[in-house]
């Protein structure tokens, strides 16, 4: 269902969460625990990724930029 757009090849931590940005660089934030707020965001990769409408972009499991299409409508 999802297919990669860019192949960055980022190793994931635990305690972060991963996103692209809406510049289309890759970021990372630190989740918020109990008692613990979030937050920091740091740029982990220049992946340069025009956004289309329509779709969700996301970092898969192997960290590179996929995307999937939106269900919309059903």
């Amino acid at each position: 269902m999802a297919e990669v757009v860019k192949q960055t090849g980022i190793s994931k931590e635990k305690g972060y969460l991963y996103y692209l940005g809406k510049d289309g660089n890759v970021w990372r934030s630190k989740m918020a625990r109990a008692g613990k707020g979030g937050g920091d965001a740091n740029k982990v990769a220049d992946a340069g990724v025009k956004r289309e409408s329509g779709y969700l972009y996301f970092i898969d499991k192997d960290g590179n930029v996929a995307r999937a299409k939106m269900a919309r409508g059903r």
